[in-house]
């Protein structure tokens, strides 16, 4: 119950109620165990550090939202580029024609 809970802040919207119950982050944790390989134990020296399942599933994960956000930072760069591309065009009087077509993309995305 503890991890459901803590994880919700963290969710994307549009998940469905019922994606952040005890019973569905179970089978979402079990599902991740069953794909993820296990490491293979090296015979060495005593305490060395010997990597574990839970280990190679945050690597994976972390890696994996890593380029989430990578991907959002990109298209949020490229939307901010074309923003403000437009503002100077606007700017400049070159958009005079369009003002009234951008007023209602503006309106949009507010509501």
């Amino acid at each position: 119950v503890s991890v459901s809970r803590a994880i919700k802040p963290f969710a994307e919207p549009g998940r469905p109620p019922d994606w952040f119950s005890q019973k569905h982050c179970a089978s979402q944790y079990s599902e991740l165990l069953e794909t993820t390989e296990t490491p293979k134990r090296k015979r060495g020296e005593k305490g060395e550090v010997v990597e574990t399942v839970e280990d190679v599933i945050v690597r994976k994960l972390t890696a994996e939202r890593v380029e989430e956000l990578k991907k959002i930072i990109k298209e949020t760069q490229e939307k901010y580029r074309s923003l403000k591309k437009d503002a100077e065009l606007i700017q400049a009087g070159h958009m005079d024609n369009r003002l009234e077509e951008l007023c209602n993309e503006i309106m949009m995305w507010v509501i």
